[in-house]
């Protein structure tokens, strides 16, 4: 048994943390600092400068970045060709946040809309392949009503088809 004073989980972080593959690891960081308001921590530069690890703050969440390494088997979406994972961002406002990440740069894949489970949410892609989510929770709603909620907006869509 250890008497270590040390956190197995560091201060600032949480259980889960992302950490993404970008080709070009410092340009995604400027553009996160634009589209979500993102403070850099650190970052740690390999020998050919490239990054091998940085983290920033985004809320009250931490992201870990670093670039591609095909060495290392570590690509990111747009080598890949795409990614099955997608980041979800809780804002305050989801408005002015979508609008932010539009403005830097991302590109809208679904606009943003008062969804059936109760958040305001959006869609967009950033320049580097990644998808991000943004939404505000703007009504508590029951799992049987999101249940019902989610039937009914699949059965529209399938009369529309």
């Amino acid at each position: 048994m250890s008497t270590s004073s040390v956190k197995p989980i560091p201060e600032g972080m949480h259980s889960l943390t992302p950490q993404i593959v970008c080709a070009g690891a410092a340009g995604a960081i400027d553009f996160y600092k634009r589209a979500f308001g993102a403070v850099e921590l650190f970052r740690m530069l390999t020998t050919d400068g490239n990054i091998g690890h940085a983290q920033v703050k985004i809320g009250n969440s931490v992201v870990m970045l670093t670039d591609e390494n095909a060495e290392c088997g570590s690509l990111g979406p747009k080598t890949l060709k795409g990614t099955p994972v997608s980041l979800y961002l809780y804002v305050e406002n989801a408005d002015a946040a979508f609008e932010r990440a539009v403005a830097a740069g991302a590109t809208v894949v679904m606009p943003l809309a008062d969804m059936f489970w109760g958040d305001r949410w959006g869609f967009v892609e950033d320049p580097f392949g990644h998808r991000w989510h943004i939404a505000s929770h703007v009504r508590d709603l029951e799992p049987e009503a999101i249940q019902r909620a989610m039937q009914a907006a699949m059965q529209e869509r399938q009369h529309a088809s």
